[in-house]
């Protein structure tokens, strides 16, 4: 349901001329969709989508703060939501919170061990703590999944 929400909101975009995030905020709809999932949310408290996209439209408007709050909610509605992980994961990791990141990360992970890309950033993280070997483990394994930017990453951190 989420993903298809923030297609049909961002459709026009695309369709219209503005198709960078940039675009997007500067146009003043970003704000306007804030509102209206503000007010999803107030009509109905449990809706976790609302939660999920009224956080992904605050990170896009860099309030990771808030961005996370809203995760933090759709995680308590629906604690198998792989996104809302990832995503707090990475406005954890804006707000240098580094053990967060690789908690939400991990948390990903667990739900969706397929995922390439959740190993890639966690490795990405950890490379930022220095911690090579965790890093290398976790861009091996993106890369074992099929993610090109985890291979680069293994033969130019690991090799």
């Amino acid at each position: 349901m989420k993903k298809i929400t923030l297609i049909f909101l961002l459709y026009p975009l695309l369709v219209f001329g503005q198709g960078t995030s940039e675009e997007y905020i500067n146009s003043g709809n970003a704000k306007s969709e804030l509102k209206d999932y503000s007010k999803a949310i107030e009509i109905d408290p449990k809706d976790a989508d609302a939660y999920y996209n009224r956080g992904r439209i605050k990170e896009k408007l860099k309030d990771y703060s808030g961005a996370i709050e809203d995760y933090n909610k759709t995680i308590e509605i629906n604690p198998k939501d792989v996104d809302a992980y990832y995503f707090r994961g990475s406005a954890k990791e804006e707000l240098k919170d580094y053990s967060g990141a690789i908690e939400d990360y991990s948390k990903a992970i667990e739900i969706n061990p397929k995922d390439a890309g959740y190993y890639y950033f966690r490795g990405f993280v950890k490379e930022d703590l220095k911690d090579f070997d965790g890093a290398c483990k976790d861009y091996k394994k993106a890369c074992d999944l099929g993610d090109q930017e985890g291979c680069l990453n293994y033969k130019e951190v690991c090799q």
